[in-house]
Parts: C-alpha cells; sequence; structure tokens
C-alpha cells in the first residue's frame, strides 16, 4: 500500500479544499456578518494539515494510484473533507451546533444527502446558508468525476458495465489522460448547468442570494434549502417547473450529457436503457400518484398536479426539496416517495439511492428466468437495449442488492433499538442510505431530535451510501489490507 503517495493526494486534496472555505467570508462581508473569524480558523486549520501531508511525503516521482489505493484514498478524501467542513458550522452558526450536529450536517453537505439538523433558518447567518450550499455543489462535483472515473473501473456493483468491452489489459498510460480530460469536460457541464440554472432561478423571480444557493443544492441534488419551507417559500410555479427541469436534467448520467452535445445529437437521451427507465418509472409514478390524489381528495385541481409532479421529481432523483408537506399525502403516497428515493436516478449522475441501471438489470434478468421457466433449453442472452450483459455484471448487481439490502436492515434494527420508531428508523436509514434527505415520522423535516448516536451512525450510512457501500466496507476485510 502507497501510504506515502495517498498522504500526498489528500494534502493536495485539503489544500484545495481550504481555499473553497475563503468564499464565505466574501458572504460575511457583504452582508457585515460577525462570523468571518470561523471561516478564517477553518481556512487556516485545514491549509495547515494539508500542507503538512503533501510535504512531509514530497516526492518528485512516484507511481500511479492501484485500485486498492484508489478505494482507501476515496474514502479518505470524504471522511476527511468532512471533518474539517465540521469547523465552520461548529465556530460559525447562531444555532450553536454541537460537534456531533455540526459533523452531520457537513456530512449531509458533501455528501448531496440534505438532512439538516437546523430546526429553524430564519436567523441564520447569510455565509452559513451560503456554505451549506458550496458543500454541496462541490460534494456534487467529486461524485460526478468519481463516478466517470473511478467506478467504472473498479466495478462497483454492476457500474462496470460503463468500462465498454475492453478486452485484455488496460493500458494505464493510455487510460490516464482519457479519465482526465473526460473529468474536465463533465466539470464544464456541470458549471454550465449551474449557471443556466441560477440565471433561470433569478429571472423566474429569486432573489440574487437565493438563486446562487439553489442552483447549487438543485444541480448537486442536494436538497437543502435557504428557507424552513423549503422551495413552497417561494410559492411560485415558474420556479416549481424550472426546478422540475433541472433535478430532472441533473439526475441523468453526465456522460450521457456528454455523448448527445459532443456528437450534436440529442437521439441519444432516447437510445439510451437507463434513461428510458427513468422517465418511464417517473411518469408511471407521477400518474400514479394523481389518481391517487384525485380518488382521496374531492378539492383536486391544477395544483395537485404540480405538487405531485414537484414530489415525485424530487424524490426519484433524491433531491429532496419539498413545496407541500410529503407526511400528509393520502394513502400509501408518502411510502411511495421513499421507495422511488431508494430506486434513484441514473449512474453517473449526482443523484443517490440504488440506481436505474441496476434496476433494469435486476429486471430484465428476472424477465429471463422467468421465460426460462416455460422453456428450460432456451438460450436467451441478457440484454440491456442492444448490449449484451455478461453473467459477471448481473451477479454484481444481485450482490450489490443483498449487501444494500442488509446495510438498510440492519441500520434500521440499531435504530430501533435505541428506542426509535419503526417509520422513523427505517425511514432515516433509507433517506440517508441514498442520499436523499427527508423520511417520515420524527424526520420528516429535519433530524434535530435525533440523539448524538444516531447522527453519527446516519453520517456514517450517508458517506456508505455516497461511496456505493462496497468502497467503504471492502477496508474491513482482511484481504483487503493483504498484498
Amino acid at each position: 500500500m502507497k501510504f506515502r503517495l495517498i498522504s500526498r493526494v489528500l494534502g493536495i486534496g485539503l489544500i484545495s479544499f481550504s481555499f473553497l472555505q475563503l468564499t464565505p467570508i466574501l458572504v460575511s462581508i457583504i452582508y457585515s456578518e460577525e462570523n468571518i473569524s470561523a471561516f478564517a480558523y477553518s481556512f487556516a486549520i485545514t491549509l495547515v494539515f494539508g500542507s503538512f501531508l503533501y510535504l512531509i511525503n514530497f516526492e518528485k516521482k512516484y507511481d500511479g494510484i492501484r485500485v486498492k489505493e484508489g478505494f482507501l484514498l476515496t474514502v479518505l478524501l470524504w471522511l476527511f473533507f468532512t471533518i474539517f467542513a465540521t469547523i465552520p458550522l461548529v465556530l460559525g452558526t447562531k444555532n450553536e451546533l454541537s460537534l456531533v450536529s455540526a459533523y452531520f450536517e457537513a456530512t449531509s453537505g458533501l455528501t448531496t444527502t440534505g438532512a439538516t439538523i437546523f430546526s429553524d433558518l430564519s436567523n441564520e447567518y447569510y455565509s452559513i446558508l451560503f456554505y451549506r450550499g458550496l458543500l454541496q455543489w462541490v460534494g456534487g462535483l467529486g461524485i460526478i468525476v468519481l463516478a466517470i472515473a473511478l467506478m467504472p473501473l473498479i466495478g462497483i456493483g454492476g457500474i462496470q458495465l460503463y468500462r465498454g468491452e475492453t478486452q485484455g489489459p488496460i493500458n494505464q498510460s493510455k487510460l490516464r489522460p482519457k479519465i482526465a480530460e473526460t473529468a474536465k469536460v463533465l466539470v464544464y457541464i456541470y458549471l454550465i448547468l449551474t449557471l443556466l440554472c441560477f440565471s433561470s432561478y433569478f429571472l423566474a423571480g429569486m432573489s440574487y442570494f437565493d438563486a446562487i444557493v439553489h442552483s447549487f443544492t438543485t444541480i448537486a441534488i442536494g436538497g437543502f434549502s435557504n428557507y424552513n419551507e423549503s422551495f413552497a417559500y417561494f410559492d411560485n410555479n415558474t420556479i416549481y417547473f424550472l426546478a422540475i427541469i433541472f433535478m430532472f436534467i441533473s439526475g441523468i448520467s453526465f456522460s450521457l450529457h456528454y455523448l448527445s452535445f459532443s456528437s450534436f445529437r440529442l437521439f441519444n437521451y432516447l437510445k439510451d436503457p437507463e434513461f428510458g427507465f427513468y422517465w418511464k418509472m417517473l411518469f408511471m409514478a407521477f400518474i400514479l400518484f394523481v389518481l391517487t390524489i384525485g380518488m382521496n381528495d374531492s378539492s383536486f385541481s391544477s395544483s395537485s398536479i404540480v405538487i405531485s409532479l414537484f414530489s415525485i421529481t424530487s424524490f426519484a432523483t433524491t433531491t429532496g426539496f419539498t413545496i407541500y408537506d410529503h407526511t400528509t399525502f393520502p394513502s400509501f403516497l408518502p411510502q411511495l416517495l421513499i421507495f422511488i428515493g431508494m430506486i434513484g436516478a441514473c449512474a453517473g449522475s449526482t443523484a443517490g439511492g440504488f440506481k436505474s441501471i441496476r434496476g433494469l438489470i435486476l429486471l430484465n434478468h428476472a424477465r429471463r428466468e422467468l421465460k426460462k421457466l416455460i422453456h428450460p433449453n432456451l438460450v436467451l442472452p441478457l440484454k440491456i437495449g442492444k448490449k449484451k450483459i455478461s453473467n459477471e455484471v448481473a451477479d454484481s448487481v444481485w450482490g450489490f442488492l443483498t449487501v444494500y439490502l442488509l446495510t438498510f436492515l440492519v441500520g434500521a434494527f440499531i435504530l430501533i433499538g435505541q428506542g426509535i420508531d419503526a417509520e422513523t428508523a427505517f425511514t432515516a436509514i433509507a433517506a440517508c442510505l441514498n442520499n436523499l434527505g427527508p423520511g417520515l415520522g420524527e424526520v420528516a423535516y429535519n433530524y434535530a431530535g435525533m440523539d448524538s448516536f444516531a447522527k453519527i451512525l446516519l453520517s456514517f450510512v450517508m458517506i456508505l451510501g455516497r461511496l456505493e457501500i462496497y468502497t467503504l466496507l471492502v477496508l474491513f476485510t482482511s484481504f483487503f489490507w493483504k498484498e
């Protein structure tokens, strides 16, 4: 294990992150706030620690990072970022968060979960509101690069499908420039979408500050808002529809965005099987939502359609914005929202959840097995669109589903063992594991009522979900540490 190299890369990451912590100082100055020192201290501490890690391991030449180092480095980057992101939230908020609560909020931000510890945002510093949005935006950017550059190479739960049909050994020297080039293009796409979202929100009536923060949290599919009422605060259908559009776009694989716009063929979206599964899932959930509300609510109106479409898009993409109290929907609709959030949007997007591509593989695999029950001698390849899926990929997806469900159940039962009611426990784990944010019961609006143990567990679950479970769990195996 190349610990010196890992330490150096960690140092570079923390140095870069320290300068990002300076940007809220501008907001503090603009609004004449008293918490400038919190961000200054955080910048200095992060910079010094990052410089230390970099300088003590300075080497002019080093070999590339292997898969094992990739796993460890990815986990350590997220852990270190969440730890150092906690500092301004401990030192600079009006709500005076405890260390555990601040860590929970920072983790929720960087993992784009959107589960907040704040029960009242109405009197919070503007710089803290901006910082929360910035954490989600930076976290979303990191997720995009991770999903496209690293996950396909290490094959997390079937995502190796995106590697293509590469035969033979991978030439790392040829691969690195492609990864760097692809990551750069994806960053540009991310920036362009953020600017478009900001401009749209601003023209639709948001203030300059609100448009900035909410464009950050929309494109990152984060869900943090500047207001206790979330998007309901704006009471503006134009803003609602703009949010729906940008949430939907951000839930699509960024590699598909790149492919479509680089070739100037928007038809590529319609040809992509995962995108087809994604929009059809949203459409069917929307129809089910509208029909259920119509049958249970005599005052059904056009606003019910807007609320249904917004809620479905927000939860399916794991954004977590709300314009209506989702716990008061009739019948099974609150549980349906949590369920579609567990499925999630497309792989290669900033969304959490199980991912549409995995759901599509499982459905097609189950369909094939049903056909083989009737025709045992039938030789039927597993396909996604026109692409054949190997048994290795299918097995990987089933394996991921097993670990995913076990993680979900174990986490929920631990919370129940702490005296938390079943509805709150199951939906809190579902919301954090899938980086969704809002749950049901005590965590429908915020997580302020959770005790310290629950906050620590849920913070761990957020990172676990963000890193596709395997990336973190593999570090706890004995064979990982053997050469």
